[in-house]
């Protein structure tokens, strides 16, 4: 069991919310708390797809940069 303290805004809207979902305080903080470890423990999208970012180069530093120009240049070029 933990002893939780909370001002007395954060208590008031944890009520309120609770009331509106139709649970008790204790279970609102609960699964609360339970949802934020989860999250918690979930690799973000940049962790999952870090090995992939920066694999692939176009070779051409300043494509973003220059996206129009290089865009019609490869129109032209057809």
């Amino acid at each position: 069991m933990i002893t939780l303290r909370l001002d007395s805004k954060l208590e008031q809207d944890i009520k309120n919310t609770a009331n509106i979902l139709g649970v008790t305080k204790s279970e609102l903080i609960r699964k609360s708390v339970e949802n934020y470890l989860i999250k918690l423990s979930k690799p973000s999208p940049w962790e999952l797809g870090q090995k992939y970012f920066g694999k692939y180069s176009s070779k051409e530093s300043d494509s973003s940069v220059n996206m129009k120009q290089i865009l019609k240049a490869k129109i032209k070029a057809k």
